[in-house]
């Protein structure tokens, strides 16, 4: 910038020598008329008329803005030039020149240009080449001045010469040197404004903004006059009743109407892949123009027909159609899909039971037509010229009441998994049997209504499933006698027996509760055993037939004598079965049916007295001196297995209450 300031230097000094010069011409001028007399008289006509004649003098372009710094500085030289004129002093000989050239020497030295720093833009550049124009307009100032001092014309056409010549030395010599010295101030600042980055970022900005401005003009008048278009044609991507309508005319669409009435049909699909077609022939259809199609067209907003590029309109409308409806709803019950006998009812989304859970079933959409949907549906489309007509998709069918997503049937899922939670291990020795969320699943059901139901007669099945498989009470059984022969015994009071009344109870209080438990079952009536029989292998053995008594504990025979049972002539014949001994007692009395009188029809004391059917059980029988074979015929109990007293002695001691008693013929 230092380079700047010395250029310009330069120029005001190569300025201050020439105006230097032309005034020392002007000087000489004026010392070669000081002695005219007629000087004074003349400069008072010139004080009003050469004005006048100095305006006509050539000028250069003079800026127009008075605060910038060029008018600024030229002001100063005129000023200096006019002060010297407005004292009053007489313009003669030499102390007026000198007085006006330091007066205009000091104006020059006033002249300043600001070197040009990093912030300037390129607009200050431009005040470089109006300093000539400032020289010039100082220039004039002072011939004006001088003129007033002539006292002739033919002074004054002088003074006109001299400034001709110093306007022609000025565009010649002095003004190219000061041109060539703006022109490269001017390059020299150019070059550092394009190193300055802030005034590059300003330019781009600028450039940016202009062609954003350019852009957006080209943007609306486009966009607008799509939008004209668009008012008198269908938007991008409109589809009426399936048929692509874009950038088509009213005239266009009708035409497309018109052609379509000869060959149209309508294809119904079938929710099972099926299609049936409807002719338009069979129903005698044909196009009505009407102002439909017009209404279509004034309803869509063609200003912001932008939106049809991702929105995609799908317009489904009347389009002036004409048809026989009695002929339609012939050919509509002809149709396969509305035969009962082809329709399938639809399935609700229901909880189902899958590996250890309830989950969710989606629904089946059944084939069964809901009649008075599909006679609309058919109607409208036929109305609309579509093509074809997705049954299910157009709600022809009758739905299930639920689906995958109601909450009714996410509520009876969660209900039914929680009777799941239960785990019940039932104890049959050596066996078990385990009520899980397998078995209990199929317990809980749902009805058409969501409501959860836990079945009843489902447990009760269980139960009594159960008791079929493990109850012996009253059951034949195969036994081993203690000869080895295998015989087949019925009848008794032993055995297995659930209560299954006990037993429902028990089960459902476990399964709504969620509990896990391993127990037995309730019983009514007990065994020993679930293995292979039932009684164990410590029992009473009492073989009718042989009448012979065997005693077993643990497998073992212990014990055996013969017997005498029951008179089977009198109708006292020992019953067979299997039945548990029911108590033990010593010392008791036997006693027979109680007669009118008050008496018992018998009485027989015993020692050893253990009960196994009512009033029938074993003891000892002292007044008998034989036992064994066919003593019981004619000379037999009451029912009573009768034993050797040192027998029953013994057995009294091996038995106690529940011990097996099994007789058998």
């Amino acid at each position: 910038m230092s380079e700047k300031k010395t250029r310009v230097n330069s120029v005001e000094q190569v300025s201050d020598n020439a105006v230097e010069k032309k005034l020392r011409e002007v000087n000489e001028d004026l010392q070669a008329n000081e002695g005219n007399e007629k000087r004074k008289e003349k400069r008072k006509v010139s004080d009003s008329q050469t004005p006048e004649k100095v305006r006509k003098v050539k000028k250069k372009k003079k800026k127009k803005a008075p605060d910038s710094k060029e008018n600024s500085n030229g002001s100063e030289l005129s000023d200096a030039v006019r002060n010297r004129s407005e004292s009053g002093d007489s313009v003669t000989g030499e102390d007026d020149f000198q007085r006006g050239l330091k007066e205009l020497t000091d104006a020059l030295e006033a002249l300043e240009i600001e070197p040009v720093n990093d912030s300037q833009n390129e607009s200050e550049l431009d005040e470089i080449p109006d300093f000539e124009e400032n020289i010039e307009e100082a220039l004039e100032n002072v011939i004006e001045d001088s003129e007033d001092d002539f006292a002739d014309e033919d002074d004054f056409s002088d003074l006109r010469e001299s400034e001709d010549e110093f306007e022609e030395e000025i565009d010649g010599e002095i003004g190219e040197e000061i041109n060539e010295e703006i022109d490269d101030d001017r390059m020299n600042a150019m070059e550092e404004l394009d190193e300055n980055p802030d005034l590059k970022k300003h330019r781009r900005r600028k450039k940016v903004r202009k062609g954003l401005l350019i852009f957006a003009g080209l943007f609306i008048l486009v966009y607008a006059g799509v939008a004209v278009y668009f008012m008198s044609h269908f938007l991008p991507f409109t589809t009426i009743n399936g048929n692509d309508f874009s950038g088509k005319n009213e005239s266009q669409v009708q035409r497309f109407m018109q052609d379509q009435v000869d060959n149209y049909t309508l294809t119904l699909k079938e929710s099972d892949g099926g299609t049936e077609v409807i002719d338009g022939t069979d129903i005698s259809l044909e196009y009505v123009k009407d102002d439909s199609v017009e209404k279509l067209l004034k309803s869509q907003n063609a200003f912001f027909w932008i939106q049809s590029l991702w929105e995609h309109p799908e317009i489904t409308a009347s389009v002036g159609v004409k048809y026989d409806k009695d002929k339609l709803d012939k050919v509509i019950e002809n149709l396969v899909c509305m035969k009962p006998e082809e329709q399938v009812e639809s399935v609700a989304a229901h909880p189902e039971f899958q590996n250890t859970e309830f989950v969710i079933v989606e629904e089946v959409v059944g084939t069964q037509i809901d009649t008075e949907k599909f006679h609309t549906e058919v109607h409208n489309a036929i109305e609309g010229f579509l093509p074809e007509l997705d049954l299910k998709e157009a709600g022809c069918y009758i739905l299930p009441k639920y689906v995958k997503d109601s909450p009714e049937v996410a509520a009876a899922r969660d209900a039914m998994n929680q009777y799941l939670r239960a785990n019940i291990t039932y104890d049959f020795n050596p066996f078990t049997e385990v009520v899980d969320a397998s078995v209990i699943s199929q317990w809980v059901t749902v009805d058409a209504e969501m409501n959860v139901t836990f079945n009843q007669d489902s447990v009760r099945g269980y139960i009594a499933a159960l008791a079929e498989k493990y109850d012996t009470y009253g059951k034949p059984r195969s036994f081993v006698t203690g000869y080895g022969n295998t015989v087949e015994v019925t009848g008794g009071n032993f055995g297995w027996r659930i209560d299954q009344e006990a037993e429902y109870a028990a089960l459902t209080a476990n399964i709504q509760n969620g509990e896990t438990v391993t127990r037995e079952a309730n019983y009514a009536n007990r065994g020993l055993s679930h293995d292979v029989n039932d009684f164990g292998n410590t029992y009473v053995e009492v073989d009718l037939t042989n009448q012979h008594m065997f005693f077993f504990q643990n497998g073992q025979c212990i014990l055996q004598s013969d017997i005498v049972t029951g008179n089977p002539n009198e109708g006292n014949a020992t019953p067979q079965g299997t039945y548990t001994l029911a108590y033990k007692q010593k010392d008791a009395v036997l006693r027979g049916p109680k007669q009118p009188d008050g008496t018992y029809k018998w009485e027989s004391p015993v020692s050893y007295w253990m009960p196994f059917n009512g009033g029938i059980g074993l003891h000892d029988a002292p007044w008998r001196s034989s036992f064994g074979g066919s003593i019981y015929v004619g000379g037999g109990s009451h029912g009573c297995v009768n034993l050797p007293p040192d027998v029953a002695a013994q057995l009294y001691g091996y038995v106690d209450t529940g011990t097996p008693v099994i007789c058998h013929y």
